[in-house]
């Protein structure tokens, strides 16, 4: 295979993008000023390197490029004292928390799931990060979590913020149904995102105000 061909291959496995935009990727770089794919490839190496996963809500972050190390194994959102402790929001991917976050809706705690599982899929834990986050609110309600107004105890609430395509809604049961077995209904409430966003619709594209409306319709 030729590097011209490889590339567009590269290109391809993005999400959203087919074999003929792939090629439109390659042939706009080709077209570029050398300096200009110096730059890019540089940019490129520069994210990748200072780029962490967060030990606790297993979401991507940028570390700052005047440390050398991080100051902990969490990220900025996980190490904010001010956040709300007691609400923890389910999201498939980075692009969806950033979606959320954006928002301004929204000021508790986070977890990223890495992906959906697929209707069809008979084994989920290949898909997506199901025991760290069981791990995660399990850990939460023995060691009595730190809330942000002072008192103790497991998440009062677990919001699912999953796309409401059918990977999403089927990603989405198989999470609650997990998650019932390892909290207490009486303490914990498990929600979804209210129909603010439509049947089939995608985080990642949902402006903040639809993103608003979903949180205050949650059920």
């Amino acid at each position: 295979m030729d590097p011209l061909t490889k590339l567009a291959e590269i290109f391809s496995h993005f999400p959203g993008i087919g074999p003929r935009q792939a090629k439109r990727f390659v042939y706009y770089i080709l077209n570029r000023q050398n300096s200009d794919v110096k730059e890019f490839t540089k940019l490129i190496e520069e994210v990748k390197k200072l780029s962490l996963e967060c030990s606790k809500c297993h979401r991507l972050y940028l570390l700052s490029s005047k440390l050398l190390a991080p100051s902990s194994s969490y990220c900025p959102i996980c190490s904010d004292p001010s956040r709300d402790l007691s609400l923890l929001m389910i999201v498939a991917r980075d692009s969806d928390f950033e979606t959320i976050e954006k928002s301004g809706a929204y000021r508790g705690l986070y977890f990223v799931l890495g992906g959906s599982v697929p209707v069809l899929d008979k084994e989920p834990g290949k898909r997506i990060r199901l025991e760290k986050l069981l791990n995660y609110v399990t850990k939460s309600t023995d060691l009595e979590t730190n809330r942000v107004d002072g008192s103790r105890g497991p998440f009062k609430e677990i919001i699912l913020s999953l796309n409401t395509t059918p990977d999403g809604e089927h990603t989405a049961e198989i999470v609650r149904d997990a998650l019932s077995r390892v909290t207490d209904a009486s303490v914990t409430k498990i929600s979804i995102l209210g129909r603010g966003l439509s049947t089939g619709a995608e985080l990642e594209y949902a402006d903040g105000e639809t993103i608003r409306n979903a949180l205050r319709n949650r059920g």
